[in-house]
């Protein structure tokens, strides 16, 4: 696990490319925010936020988080059952378990 943050006081915000590239290579990289990059999305959804989902509008969303029932296709994945939505990554991502 490895997190990098850094206070921009100046200049524009980074684009994900560029922090993408202080990386090792890695199987997996888990991002939050930048929703308009074109990448595999799952999104996490909470009706009491007063939001709309996004999911109807983008096709990079592959499944949703969430604890109500949705009208989608979408596979819809138990908001707080952390073992499935992690199960479904490895799945789609085609990752394979390995021990720490």
């Amino acid at each position: 696990r490895w997190a990098l943050m850094h206070e921009r006081r100046e200049g524009p915000e980074p684009t994900l490319d560029e922090l993408l590239r202080h990386l090792s290579p890695c199987d997996l990289v888990l991002i939050e925010g930048f929703k308009q990059e074109p990448v595999p999305k799952l999104e996490v959804y909470r009706p009491e936020n007063g939001k709309p989902p996004l999911f109807p509008e983008r096709s990079d969303i592959v499944a949703i988080a969430t604890d109500v029932d949705l009208a989608t296709d979408l596979p819809q994945l138990p908001l707080n059952d952390y073992v499935a939505i992690a199960d479904f990554v490895m799945h789609t991502m085609q990752l394979q378990e390995r021990p720490c």
